[in-house]
């Protein structure tokens, strides 16, 4: 008999995971909006459930539906508490007189790198110091602070996928560079980190059968970039300009507050852990191999 998981988040990512797991679960999906509506999900082999993280009362149900959970459902927009997995992680542990929850015996938790910070183009593992910079990241670590205390309480096997930047054909910075967006002087310009959404959805499947319980994985490929090189592949490949240069007190005046906040962060990422412990062959290594693979398919 099939176990069951329940993926938290149903957008893009879910949808390319599903497929990967269809064989092996039984899979439901939590969807609180039309985008996400019920005869959207079946049709990727989803069973649609109703709930919304911030009305915890829709999550009741929730309690001992699923084996293993997927939790992809990003924090609110606001605060420094990720307060939809609190409501998450209550329900799953709900008891009643009449229930008694059975709790799942796996959660995969998909975080970002940049609880990090700004490390300055250092090459890190997973090892490195937190140093969230913003308010987005402080809700991330809240939410794994929240999930690696409630695994280890409760018994379940967490992990956490810490994901850089996600591209695929319709993750692609096009509409920047037809807006002819500068992008930093190469002198000025941070590192950034990149994975293909497909890769992801791999490494998600992965973690789910070999992670390792409270372990921490970065999830992205082999390249080395810096922003703007990313961008100048990209235009390359699209038969667009690339962006023009400006320098980084340029950028304050010039450049959106939400982008300005990725470009003052620099690292690379290691990603040997996901290739040692979840025995992960990339299917698209490095950016340029991503960028071409999707020029060709188009």
């Amino acid at each position: 008999m099939k176990k069951t998981l329940l993926i938290i988040g149903c957008g893009d990512i879910a949808l390319r995971t599903a497929p990967l797991l269809q064989a092996h679960y039984r899979i439901l999906g939590l969807y609180r909006n039309l985008v996400n509506s019920p005869n959207h999900l079946r049709s990727h082999g989803i069973v649609p459930i109703y709930g919304d993280l911030d009305y915890p009362k829709s999550l009741e149900k929730l309690a001992g539906i699923a084996q293993l959970v997927i939790h992809l459902a990003p924090p609110p927009n606001q605060g420094l508490h990720d307060r939809r997995t609190a409501h998450l992680l209550s329900a799953l542990t709900t008891r009643t007189k009449k229930h008694t929850a059975i709790l799942p015996q796996r959660l995969v938790y998909i975080s970002t790198s940049g609880v990090y910070g700004n490390c300055n183009g250092a090459l890190i593992d997973e090892t490195h110091p937190i140093h969230p910079t913003n308010d987005r990241a402080i809700r991330r670590i809240d939410a794994e602070k929240q999930i690696r205390s409630w695994g280890k309480r409760n018994h379940v096997s967490v992990s956490i996928l810490r994901v850089p930047g996600i591209y695929a054909a319709n993750r692609l910075p096009l509409a920047r560079l037809r807006e002819n967006h500068p992008a930093l002087l190469d002198a000025e310009d941070s590192y950034t980190n990149h994975i293909h959404a497909d890769d992801l959805a791999q490494i998600i499947r992965a973690a789910l059968q070999h992670a390792k319980p409270c372990r921490i994985y970065h999830t992205c490929d082999d390249s080395h970039l810096k922003m703007g090189e990313y961008f100048d592949l990209v235009a390359d490949h699209f038969g667009l300009p690339r962006p023009p240069r400006i320098t980084r007190d340029q950028a304050k005046e010039r450049i959106s507050p939400s982008m300005f906040s990725f470009m003052k962060e620099s690292r690379r990422l290691k990603n040997s852990r996901i290739k040692k412990e979840l025995y992960i062959n990339l299917l698209h290594p490095t950016v340029l191999q991503g960028i071409k693979a999707i020029k060709t398919s188009n």
